[in-house]
């Protein structure tokens, strides 16, 4: 806040308001305030600073900020109670259960996932390319919903933890077969957490929380979208070799997918 001073100290006396850059172009490069800073003539009597400033520097005629005035409110809105956040600013109630929602959902998924790989790993399916790729899958989740635990907590939120739905623990399909149920059961998922996302990004618009937004966008949404991409060509592929001696070749595909990109790096 600019404090107002008498016409004797204001800016260097002009008629109206004066350029500090001018001076400095003049040759008088010593000064205690840098930049082309504009101020307007003022009414108030030069304070002991100003006098100061005056005697070091006599063609500086007097400008000096008091910028607590203008966090006074701020100041007032800090919480004095321990059990109240500092950090919180901006952040309303219904974005703070939308966050804890969408943990919600990605432990669920990541649940599934989790017992998807114990499907695959068992000794008499033994895919363990794709006892892989879930096993993976589900400490990405798992990964997401730290994530937004972290958010929660920066934002001055609570982490609320919800109950987690039992997954199955069988995927055979007699028609379909054990891969490809299960891939298209991921998918639906993937597509299901898209959704959530999209909604979590509508709160933060209808809040007017572009942190939030923008935080949605980097971190989920577009990797959302790459994981659907990827899930959905697994799909075709394995509706391509049918149940039979094809999905041990997709399993070995996904068994050395990292092995394989390793390799072609160099």
């Amino acid at each position: 806040m600019l404090l107002r001073s008498s016409p004797r100290v204001a800016l260097f006396s002009a008629p109206s308001e004066v350029w500090l850059r001018d001076v400095v172009a003049g040759g008088r490069s010593s000064l205690p305030m840098a930049g082309a800073l504009r101020m307007p003539r003022s009414g108030r009597p030069a304070s002991g600073a100003v006098a100061a400033i005056e005697t070091e520097y006599p063609f500086f005629d007097g400008v000096f900020f008091e910028p607590f005035e203008e966090v006074k409110q701020e100041l007032s809105l800090v919480p004095s109670s321990p059990d109240k956040s500092l950090a919180r600013q901006k952040y309303g109630d219904e974005s703070e259960a939308a966050i804890n929602e969408q943990i919600n959902v990605e432990y669920n998924v990541s649940y599934v996932y989790h017992a998807m790989f114990a499907y695959f790993d068992r000794d008499n399916v033994a895919l363990r390319g794709i006892a892989k790729f879930f096993k993976e899958s589900s400490e990405e989740e798992r990964n997401h919903a730290e994530k937004l635990m972290k958010y929660q907590n920066k934002r001055g939120g609570r982490v609320k933890l919800q109950s987690i739905v039992m997954p199955l623990t069988d995927f055979d399909h007699a028609e379909k077969g054990d891969a490809l149920y299960a891939m298209e059961l991921a998918l639906s998922l993937e597509r299901l957490t898209n959704e959530k996302l999209l909604n979590l990004h509508s709160v933060a618009d209808r809040c007017h929380d572009p942190e939030m937004a923008s935080f949605v966008e980097s971190e989920f949404l577009g990797e959302q979208v790459e994981t659907i991409k990827k899930i959905s060509e697994y799909v075709s592929q394995l509706r391509r070799v049918g149940k039979g001696h094809g999905v041990w070749h997709f399993d070995q595909m996904l068994l050395h997918e990292g092995m394989l990109d390793y390799l072609t790096s160099f």
